[in-house]
């Protein structure tokens, strides 16, 4: 087991865990759903400056996570669950957890865990009140 030292680790954390994603039987067809074959390499590389910002503390990305998942959420008719971040929360440590140890890996998990709820509160925030 290798630590999380550089952009390179964070690429392929990246690239192996939404390998796994677009698998899964539950996220995948999300995932698959909203990002088109072509729209996978910028994506990938988005993500990968995402979290390259979130654990190296550069100002790689740019973008927004929150308008991005309620948007989804409204694509999918809102339904998108806890359950739903729980599985992808649960993808992500196994990933980690198969490539690397350490204080970044750590707080990889831990930084996921939190956005993850975050998300999902933001989520149920913008859905339509009846």
């Amino acid at each position: 087991m290798t630590k999380i030292t550089n952009r390179e680790d964070v690429r392929v954390l990246v690239h192996t865990f939404y390998d796994k994603i677009r698998q899964h039987d539950i996220l995948g067809p999300i995932f698959n759903g909203h990002i088109t074959e072509e729209q996978w390499p910028a994506h990938l590389s988005k993500l990968t400056d995402f979290w390259e910002s979130n654990l190296f503390g550069v100002r790689t990305f740019r973008g927004s996570p929150s308008k991005a998942h309620v948007n989804v959420d409204k694509n999918l008719n809102h339904t998108v669950s806890q359950n739903h971040f729980a599985q992808w929360l649960q993808l992500w440590f196994e990933t980690i957890d198969e490539l690397y140890e350490g204080e970044l890996a750590d707080r990889a998990k831990e930084m996921a865990r939190r956005m993850s709820t975050g998300q999902y509160i933001h989520i149920w925030q913008n859905r339509p009140r009846d």
